[in-house]
């Protein structure tokens, strides 16, 4: 079903041509597939009552991605749920159906804060909700601006670059203009609209956040290069032939939004209030620690193998290193679970710990780029000396060499090839190359994740230790 739902004429362009059928274009095919498995995989009945609640609307089974927990108990419930999802792509879909649904989640358990500024645009919030829940909707969403001139703000840069409100009527609003980074654009149904951006007075029309069918007339996708095109085969490339989810600069070309399906417009300190004051922003997050942890499980699994297969594993030094990094990510799972039992209400609903939270975002960016290195030093040259593809292994003259030369005290040698190419798609290849660049700024750069961890950290109580220490002796007990 999720496939037939994405043949809908949406404006793809890739390599410099429009693409007519872009569920089964080289670029999109595998990966797309990939996403539709997952709701296949929420589909199966041994999965069903892990993976879904009943919708309070239409009564049937959706989701847990929609589910607001209204206890700890139903927020690790729903944590269970994407960690199974999650596990489906070792964490190598980065914007999974769950992300932006988080996002949408987050948004109506703050449904105060768009009560407070509009009760009309709150109301659209709500039936949109509904709708993607009971539909089982994939989101994606653009909330970057394109970089231009970084010297400027965005109400000073040239007309038609930052997505703004050119026109509005009885009907709804026109956008045009362009956002970013509109990751699995190719395998979502729609695509959420705002700016994360603080804006300033006069920027007004950029102020908006909407939800836009990807096939709507004016939208516009602009590709980057296909990493799945450019596999070679499953055995060459297993993670970029399957969960390349692609990224894409999207144009709004006049495009016009109905008001039913508008929450923001005109407000600039509802723009922002949107993602902060309501846990927008905590809750999305949240969901990505749930995928970063599954995923640096598996890489750490793939760190250990390595070590396994070059037969170091019982080296006291990589077995320090691998100490090191199984620390770091239990480190990571720990804060998860924390976030979790410090939660706290936001009126009815349970929501993680924002401070938690943010310490994890800071350590994460950290962290990935250190398993990156890790693997590179246990795999040596292993993962550059590799047969060019899985057709040498295939032709018995050069499969007799290969035989000779790539050996292993725990495996044989196609095993060894097939790990090695499998860490080199992790590391080493362009969309190893991609998810490092992901992980380090998917939340922001670091001046952003710490200041997240600055402000919501409990200074107070810190700050209290001492003084109150200072409070117990003065200049006069300096003799005694």
């Amino acid at each position: 079903m999720h496939l037939d739902s994405l043949r809908d004429g949406r404006e793809i362009y890739i390599d410099g041509k429009r693409v007519e059928n872009h569920v089964e274009h080289p670029a999109f095919r595998e990966a797309i597939r990939s996403a539709a498995g997952l709701f296949d995989y929420q589909a199966k009945p041994e999965n069903i009552e892990r993976m879904t609640f009943k919708s309070p609307t239409s009564g049937g089974q959706v989701n847990r991605m929609w589910q607001l927990p209204t206890s700890h108990g139903e927020l690790v419930e729903r944590r269970k749920a994407l960690e199974s999802w999650t596990e489906q792509t070792c964490g190598f879909l980065g914007r999974s159906p769950d992300h932006v649904a988080s996002c949408i989640s987050g948004m109506v358990m703050g449904m105060d804060v768009f009560e407070r500024y509009d009760t009309k645009r709150a109301k659209a919030l709500q039936g949109y909700y509904e709708y993607a829940r009971d539909n089982d909707l994939y989101l994606t969403y653009v909330i970057v601006n394109p970089q231009a001139d970084r010297g400027k703000d965005a109400g000073q840069q040239a007309d038609g670059l930052i997505a703004s409100v050119v026109d509005e009527d009885a009907e709804g609003i026109t956008i045009k203009g362009a956002k970013m980074l509109g990751t699995a654009s190719p395998m979502s149904n729609e695509v959420f609209v705002g700016a994360m951006a603080p804006l300033k007075p006069g920027e007004e029309s950029m102020s908006f956040s909407a939800c836009i069918p990807l096939n709507a007339k004016g939208v516009k996708f602009f590709s980057r290069k296909s990493f799945e095109a450019a596999s070679t085969s499953t055995f060459d490339n297993p993670l970029a032939s399957r969960f390349d989810e692609n990224d894409a600069l999207i144009y709004f070309d006049e495009v016009k939004v109905p008001w039913d399906r508008v929450f923001v417009h005109n407000n600039v300190q509802m723009a922002q209030a949107q993602w902060h004051v309501a846990p927008t922003h905590l809750y999305q997050n949240y969901q990505c620690q749930i995928r970063f942890t599954v995923k640096s499980r598996f890489l750490l699994g793939l760190a250990r193998k390595i070590a396994e297969v070059n037969g170091v594993i019982k080296f006291p030094q990589v077995q320090e290193a691998l100490g090191q990094i199984a620390a770091e990510v239990a480190m990571v799972e720990g804060l998860l679970h924390g976030m979790e039992v410090a939660g706290t209400h936001y009126g009815k609903y349970f929501v993680p710990n924002r401070q938690m939270l943010y310490s994890a975002m800071v350590i994460t960016q950290q962290l990935y780029p250190k398993l990156m290195t890790q693997i590179r030093e246990l795999a040596g040259g292993g993962m550059i000396m590799l047969p060019s593809s899985f057709r040498d292994l295939q032709n018995p003259d050069i499969a007799q060499y290969i035989e000779k030369t790539q050996r292993s005290p725990v495996t044989d040698h196609v095993g060894r090839v097939k790990l090695f190419k499998l860490a080199w798609d992790a590391v080493g290849s362009e969309f190893g190359s991609r998810h490092l660049q992901y992980e380090m700024f998917y939340g922001g750069a670091n001046i952003v994740t710490r200041g997240y961890s600055y402000r919501s950290y409990d200074w107070d109580r810190a700050l209290g230790q001492v003084d109150s220490f200072l409070s117990g002796y003065d200049l006069d007990q300096a003799a005694a």
